[in-house]
């Protein structure tokens, strides 16, 4: 009952219940990443592409689709992850929550959302003046 009122009432968590006819009625389930999201594929877009969709695992964050899936959801390859052994490369980071928002968002020093106190000016920086 509470997924039902949870996907009723809310599109950042898990699937819209738009989403679930939409991918019941034309989706083809394509893989499944290590965070749990599903990717499907289905349809085509205005430019005559397979349409393609992820239905997150738990909230909806776009950060959290891996590299590999995000050529595939953007159409710069179309080889699915699932379908090839993919391995990410090297310089490929590895997902991080986005905090924007949060209490451990990065705040700098002197930001008016922290209680330090904003660094004072070296030598280096002279102030404009208007007429100087």
């Amino acid at each position: 009952m509470k997924t039902f009122f949870t996907q009723f009432f809310t599109w950042w968590n898990g699937q819209t219940l738009g989403t679930r006819f939409f991918t019941w009625r034309s989706g083809k389930k394509v893989g499944t990443d290590e965070f749990g999201n599903t990717y499907y594929e289905g349809g085509k877009d205005s430019d005559g592409r397979p349409k393609r969709w992820v239905i997150y695992n738990g909230y909806a964050e776009a950060s959290a689709i891996p590299p590999g899936w995000h050529g595939w959801m953007h159409h710069r390859t179309d080889v699915a992850p699932s379908a090839e052994n993919y391995v990410a490369h090297e310089w490929e980071k590895s997902h991080q929550t986005n905090l924007t928002g949060s209490a451990a968002a990065y705040r700098p020093r002197g930001s008016v959302l922290t209680n330090e106190e904003r660094p004072r000016v070296t030598g280096d920086y002279d102030a404009w003046t208007p007429g100087s």
